[in-house]
């Protein structure tokens, strides 16, 4: 593995802070990150970030295909060049942009839920996030590194600072474990804060069923939106569009205190209350 402070003076590439560029400088990190990963010969992989590929060499050798992501059309060529001197004929460079890119249709190329691994620039972090929840169907599960505060976040517990909007929506549709730390000093350029690697496991059914998903993900959004509120102010002063009057009611109907914060509820009560909202207002 060339180093990326080599190859990008070699290239004459400067890295880019809006992507978020931060490039893994070790290779046994990398290899590491491919065994604790568990990837299987028969796995259909979408890296997200592909960066220098870093990530994206050894994961060729372990999986059946690899479609590399990478936004930065500069990167292209370097990435491509160390593909081609591998002699690796198993990865697809994707020049596009990881929120919009199409994952049922890649899924329905294999005929088969594909497995997500990256390191996510910390600015979309939540957005791919949220996109992979709601796509989950073709995805079977992600390994994804993220700088430790939000990693802390993404794994927060009811009752607890870390514990929002994304903790909860991941905690409705998946099982997340911690499978590695990395170190700052392992980058290039060195980022200020070290990285966790996060294992995100769709499960085939929530253990919680509810009328309709997407409402639900509306209503925890509108319960965090104001995290210092009452959840009966919370929920009538959002988008949700509904009044004080009617979110008390839903709140009781769900066997919940209006006077809660949404800090305080577990995926089994944020799945009650979405239905009562639902069922008192759309039906």
């Amino acid at each position: 593995m060339t180093s990326p402070r080599t190859l990008l003076s070699e290239w004459k590439i400067s890295p880019k802070k809006q992507f978020g560029q931060n490039f893994l400088a070790d290779p046994s990190t990398a290899e590491m990150i491919i065994s604790r990963s568990k990837i299987l010969p028969e796995n259909i992989i979408l890296e997200l970030g592909a960066g220098l590929g870093a990530l994206t060499i050894p994961l060729a050798a372990a999986a059946n295909k690899v479609y590399a992501v990478e936004k930065d059309l500069s990167l292209v060529p370097v990435l491509q060049n160390e593909i081609l001197s591998r002699s690796i004929d198993n990865v697809e460079i994707l020049n596009e942009n990881m929120l919009k890119l199409d994952i049922k249709k890649l899924a329905a190329k294999h005929d088969q839920r594909i497995v997500v691994i990256g390191n996510l620039p910390y600015n979309i972090s939540s957005q791919i996030l949220i996109k992979l929840i709601k796509e989950r169907g073709f995805v079977s599960r992600a390994i994804l590194m993220f700088q430790k505060e939000l990693a802390r976040r993404i794994c927060g517990n009811p009752g607890s600072k870390d514990y929002g909007r994304i903790s909860v929506m991941l905690k409705y549709c998946a099982d997340t474990v911690k499978i590695a730390e990395v170190k700052a000093s392992l980058f290039f350029p060195k980022p200020k804060i070290d990285s966790e690697i996060l294992e995100i496991k769709f499960k085939d059914r929530p253990d919680f069923m509810v009328d309709d998903e997407m409402f639900l993900f509306s209503v925890i959004k509108a319960a965090f939106g104001k995290r210092r509120k009452t959840l009966k102010n919370s929920l009538s002063g959002s988008e949700l569009g509904i009044s004080a009057q009617t979110a008390e009611t839903a709140l009781n109907s769900a066997g919940i205190d209006p006077s809660r914060r949404a800090e305080t509820l577990t995926i089994e009560e944020f799945s009650k209350l979405g239905n009562a909202i639902y069922r008192g207002v759309i039906r």
